[in-house]
């Protein structure tokens, strides 16, 4: 249903990002932001089942400033791959990767005709959770187990859009005391909290939670619709 594209930013970087387009008229656009792992086939597929729904979905290449084309599976290999190019991302000079998101924002605004929503999963949350504070022309957003979201410099920004965070219980990555703080800081946000794991979203990782990911699913859509269309 998707294919790629190539965006542009305010800079002039050039980020590739898959672009899924619903039949008809879309009821909203969402971007997607990807997990350490690239924009895999997980995020592709995230990004073709919200058009299959009505959404115009776009996810963006966030690594392509450090490493493009990066496209990694779930072993442990693939998860010390990953951590060290969030690393690199995460140390470029601002604004770094929000430039990009920023560029999807834009794209998808002008694409679909659409007001602009954003999720994202594990450093795609966080991303989610920046965006929220920093970026211009988004409606709504819904970030999933963002790691880092409930530390306390990222717990002082504030989101400027309505907002929607999904977490797991038994995420040992993000203990449940962070977010509950994070929910008590910022009482305008929805925080969720599944009896699941990190990646519970994730239909191939191990941690993948069939109920928890469809309930987080169908809230944040409901939650889109209110907000997007």
């Amino acid at each position: 249903m998707g294919q790629w594209i190539t965006i542009k930013g305010a800079d002039g970087f050039a980020v590739p990002a898959w672009q899924a387009a619903p039949e008809g008229t879309a009821r909203g656009a969402i971007v997607v932001l990807q997990e350490i792992f690239g924009v895999n086939a997980h995020i592709r597929t995230v990004a073709d089942r919200l058009a299959a729904r009505g959404w115009w979905a776009l996810a963006p290449a966030m690594f392509e400033r450090v490493r493009p084309g990066v496209d990694l599976g779930y072993s442990a290999s693939d998860v010390g791959v990953g951590v060290a190019l969030k690393a690199q991302a995460e140390a470029l000079p601002a604004p770094g990767v929000i430039a990009d998101i920023q560029a999807a924002i834009d794209h998808a605004a002008q694409a679909s005709g659409r007001k602009v929503g954003v999720t994202g999963f594990c450093w795609g949350g966080l991303l989610t959770w920046r965006a929220a504070a920093l970026c211009t022309g988004l409606a709504a957003a819904a970030p999933y187990y963002g790691g880092g979201m409930t530390g306390e410099a990222e717990a002082a920004r504030q989101p400027r859009v309505p907002l929607m965070a999904h977490f797991g219980r038994r995420d040992a990555h993000i203990p449940v005391k962070g977010v509950e703080a994070l929910a008590a800081a910022h009482p305008e946000i929805t925080v969720h909290l599944y009896d699941a794991d990190h990646g519970f979203n994730c239909d191939q990782r191990g941690s993948y939670d069939e109920a928890a990911a469809t309930l987080a699913r169908d809230r944040t859509l409901a939650f889109f619709e209110k907000h997007l269309a």
